[in-house]
């Protein structure tokens, strides 16, 4: 009898702990600073606010299941088309018309105060923020048209040099030995009028140069859109304990992606043996004018099996918000998924929907309700607000 008593106060105490982690992240403001979605359905001819489970990570409805309030949408282009600025534009006149048809349940948002609004609402805070300086096309004036236009971070870099800063995929590259490193005084004149007008400097993407440059110019806070610790995952798009400190130090925050690859140190080696196995499946699909990039996405949905055992465990993502966390406090880290611009989330983050599983480690590893709530969407609501225009 007393084994039947303890395994019914077992159970209780299970079911009780699994509505108090549901309850906590539906009632926390989720802002996720980072997702492609918008090129994602460019490229294979989706909508958004579509039904599409098993094609993408997100669509509308499933914002709404994962408890999603803001989503910083993503601007991309790779920096090969002819005019990206123009690209650009393309892009934020798709999220537009999302918005435009789904006034009931999304709602462009262009500072702090419209966010709470929207969430008061019940409806999803669309933002805007541009991967990749190239789409500025060295121009001030796109700069601000871009603003007008919403956009409320830039990332100075995506994985190409622009003419004004370098990226961390070519910053240690010995071909590009030649380019001047770093930040140039155009470069630092964006940053600075970045800060002026209001506009979030995303230091997601660049080199470790730039970075400096970046931290040594701006009076504002920094955001770090999608990125994480190099010290458990050494690649060149993580950030170093060096530079954790100074965007904490600095007021920023460190928006966690959850791209195996910058998870999982291991994940590299893995990932080499599938590009080696479909290399020549591969260029088939790029002669044919597929994007490299979603030329590799089509293979890994086609070998969704091989995928699956290449994602990085699910407890990586805590253990680099905890590394962050010991290192420079709660106050400066959140979630930058980049979802539907990453081919391999961890183990159990299928799609968007997943997101409770990570309040609930949150709850499992002992944070509390209030390190929650800032982990989630505080902080970066409070570096959005530090970085609106007075």
């Amino acid at each position: 009898m007393k084994l039947l008593f303890f395994a019914a106060a077992f159970i209780a105490f299970i079911d009780v702990h699994a509505q108090n982690y549901k309850k906590l992240h539906f009632e926390s403001i989720l802002c996720d600073t980072h997702n492609d979605v918008i090129s994602t359905c460019l490229e294979k001819g989706y909508s958004f606010d579509q039904n599409l489970t098993g094609k993408t990570h997100s669509d509308l409805n499933r914002m709404f299941k994962a408890g999603v309030d803001v989503q910083v949408f993503s601007i991309w282009c790779d920096g090969t088309q002819v005019n990206p600025y123009a690209f650009a534009n393309r892009e934020i006149d798709t999220l537009y018309a999302w918005v435009k048809r789904n006034p009931g349940k999304m709602m462009l948002v262009t500072n702090s105060t419209e966010l709470m609004q929207a969430v008061k609402q019940h409806k999803l805070a669309a933002m805007i923020g541009v991967e990749g300086g190239h789409m500025i096309e060295n121009s001030l004036s796109n700069l601000d048209n871009l603003y007008a236009r919403g956009t409320r971070y830039l990332t100075l870099t995506w994985n190409n040099n622009n003419e004004w800063a370098t990226s961390a995929k070519f910053e240690t590259d010995s071909a590009q030995s030649q380019r001047k490193m770093g930040l140039t005084d155009f470069g630092k004149q964006i940053v600075q009028h970045m800060n002026k007008i209001g506009m979030m400097v995303d230091v997601s993407h660049v080199g470790e140069k730039t970075f400096w440059d970046v931290i040594n110019t701006t009076t504002k806070p920094v955001i770090a859109s999608h990125s994480d610790a190099y010290s458990i995952c050494p690649v060149p798009r993580n950030l170093k304990d060096d530079q954790i400190k100074a965007i904490a130090k600095n007021g920023g925050v460190i928006q966690l992606n959850f791209y195996s690859g910058f998870l999982d140190s291991g994940f590299d080696r893995k990932e080499k043996a599938f590009e080696a196995r479909h290399a020549a499946e591969k260029e088939a699909l790029v002669k044919e004018g597929k994007n490299e990039f979603f030329a590799w996405n089509a293979l890994f949905l086609k070998y969704a099996d091989e995928v699956r055992e290449m994602r990085a465990p699910f407890h990586l993502i805590l253990d680099h918000l905890d590394h962050i966390v010991k290192l420079v406090g709660v106050d400066y880290v959140g979630m930058g998924s980049d979802f539907d611009g990453i081919s391999f989330p961890p183990q159990d983050m299928d799609d968007v929907t997943a997101y409770p599983l990570i309040t609930k480690a949150l709850l499992e590893r002992g944070y509390s309700k209030t390190d929650i709530e800032k982990i989630l969407g505080g902080n970066f609501i409070r570096v959005l607000k530090a970085n609106e225009a007075k």
